[in-house]
């Protein structure tokens, strides 16, 4: 039996199989899928199974997970695809038998508002009714999506969003992929949610000041309303309805939606959650 990682292809999914490896998981017993296959013959020759699977195609679907115990089920990115690959793969991993879906959703989707959490709260709502057995991974904001605007919030001198004074419990990808690693290898945890996090949450005004503090340079945060900041972010070349999902999520960061005191995060793999601080060192390495 195996345990099958969907996106393996992309970053979350990657960074989750190699959690698995340091847990002690035979790379035989894990298979890591993914459209693009030759995106990780490395995996391959390391002896991780490999194995092509489109959310688009149930055939795929099938054969890459025969044989699974458990799935870790990576959200899909493109926002109006979403809810019909999850089910897709939902309907995939009950028919291969699986004892576990683990479900990377977001904070409080249950609750939140923002265009997002609708697709994520649907994905759960479709487990229910599918009765899978499943944990619910609800991940806050990555710290990556920070750090990763660093060289514009350089070029331009501020920090664009319009988050208000909210505060995100942003984590770094790694942090969750070792939370999702540490589901699947140990028992448990069945019917679980888990409100995953950062240990230290931080404003949009609060991580200006902390790039400032890295660099020596006089960041500011620039508050502004959502309409404009889409426009800022289509200007930097990103597509209109990608724009108007993130500056839809800034609304949310408004509304307390991605902060989470839990302390699930931490607990689950064992240690602290990596710093703002330590994640904008990296990020400008």
């Amino acid at each position: 039996m195996s345990t099958v990682v969907t996106g393996a292809t992309g970053q979350m999914g990657r960074l989750a199989v190699e959690a698995l490896l340091r847990r002690g998981v035979p790379a035989s017993e894990i298979v890591a899928t993914g459209r693009d296959i030759a995106r990780i013959k490395d995996l391959a020759d390391r002896g991780v199974v490999v194995r092509r699977a489109d959310f688009a195609d149930p055939d795929s679907l099938a054969a890459a997970f025969a044989g699974a115990d458990k799935l870790l089920l990576i959200s899909t990115t493109t926002v109006d695809e979403r809810l019909g690959n999850h089910r897709r793969a939902i309907d995939a991993a009950l028919a291969a038998g699986v004892s576990l879906v683990a479900y990377t959703s977001m904070v409080h989707a249950d609750t939140a508002t923002t265009i997002l959490a609708a697709t994520h709260r649907a994905t759960e709502e479709y487990l229910r009714e599918r009765d899978a057995p499943s944990v619910l991974l609800r991940n806050s904001w990555y710290l990556e999506n920070h750090t990763g605007q660093l060289p514009v919030i350089l070029k331009q001198g501020a920090v664009t969003g319009a988050a208000g004074q909210g505060r995100i419990s942003a984590a770094a990808r790694a942090d969750y992929a070792e939370a999702a690693a540490a589901v699947l290898t140990t028992e448990g945890h069945a019917g679980a949610v888990y409100e995953l996090g950062g240990d230290e949450a931080f404003t949009l005004a609060e991580f200006a000041a902390a790039v400032s503090a890295a660099t020596g340079r006089r960041i500011g945060y620039t508050d502004t309303p959502a309409a404009e900041l889409a426009q800022v972010l289509t200007g930097t070349g990103l597509p209109a309805a990608l724009a108007d999902v993130l500056a839809d999520a800034d609304l949310g960061m408004s509304r307390g939606e991605l902060f989470t005191d839990s302390g699930d995060l931490s607990r689950l793999i064992g240690r602290p959650t990596t710093s703002l601080a330590d994640a904008i060192a990296d990020a400008l390495r």
